[in-house]
């Protein structure tokens, strides 16, 4: 399963995050890591339900990849 990360977009109810964890685990996912810093998660997601995610307009979805500065 591929990996994603689901943050919360600016303005939206915390609430949201907590349904889009519950999804996450409904549809056979599983969270691996809780950020800190931001509002949001890293989770094992199968790639073909990602979209049940990214059509919520009030989190992002993104791969997970490495960053790499110049």
């Amino acid at each position: 399963m591929p990996a994603i990360n689901v943050s919360l977009k600016d303005g939206a109810d915390a609430a949201e995050l907590d349904k889009a964890k519950q999804t996450v685990e409904e549809q056979g996912g599983k969270i691996t890591h809780n950020f800190k810093l931001i509002k949001g998660f890293t989770a094992e997601f199968p790639a073909d339900k990602v979209h049940t995610l990214s059509s919520n307009d009030h989190i992002n979805v993104e791969a997970d990849q490495e960053v790499k500065t110049q």
